[in-house]
């Protein structure tokens, strides 16, 4: 069993037996915050993190899908809802990675990789059997220019698109439009066919540093 199914599914068995189902838990790992919920056999995770990039604050978030069914996710599904009621839709991962190609310096990429995986190595048992580190190593392996792994490792670590077969889990970056700050105070709300997840978000998390 792989790190990341090993947690979310300690975490789900944990959601069920002590606080029923669609309740949050919340939990800390080397000083980042973490908050996750499980609807329907599906378990999502996540994280805002105190860094941005370009125009963008950025969410860790993992899913994990412990029911029988075949589960799509999308960035598209994460929705930031500020205190004043505007709301600000996850970026498609195609529309961030070409931004950061466009705009963004091998700087920003290497800023923000640092941050997410300071977040994710930090946790012992957390890896994805779909996720960041087998992405990272695939786009990596095709590559040899200093631009083009940049963009390489933005692909990576952007949450993309895909359907989570019984027992299979993903994590990735979601990127939110947020005049280059990290988020602040709101809700998270993540919609999928199990169900709407929401949590609140009380401030920016500081992540250790790299």
């Amino acid at each position: 069993m792989t790190r990341v199914r090993a947690l979310l599914g300690a975490v789900s068995v944990l959601l069920t037996a002590s606080l029923g189902a669609s309740q949050i838990i919340e939990f800390e790992l080397n000083g980042v915050k973490y908050q996750t919920m499980t609807r329907n056999g599906l378990t999502v995770m996540c994280a805002p993190l105190q860094t941005n990039v370009k125009d963008y604050g950025v969410l860790q978030a993992a899913i994990s899908n412990g029911s029988a069914d075949l589960m799509p996710v999308a960035p598209e599904d994460f929705f930031f809802i500020r205190p004043d009621g505007t709301t600000v839709r996850g970026m498609t991962a195609r529309t961030v990675v070409e931004d950061l190609m466009e705009r963004g310096s091998r700087g920003d990429v290497v800023k923000l990789v640092s941050a997410y995986e300071a977040s994710l190595y930090g946790m012992t048992r957390f890896r994805s059997s779909n996720g960041y580190e087998r992405r990272r190593q695939a786009f990596l392996a095709e590559v040899h220019s200093t631009k083009l792994k940049a963009a390489a490792a933005a692909s990576a670590i952007a949450f993309v698109p895909t359907k989570l077969i019984p027992g299979d889990s993903t994590d990735g970056a979601v990127f939110f439009a947020n005049e280059g700050k990290p988020l602040g105070p709101g809700r998270l709300v993540v919609r999928n066919p199990a169900g709407d997840f929401e949590f609140p978000v009380d401030a920016p998390v500081r992540l250790p540093a790299p």
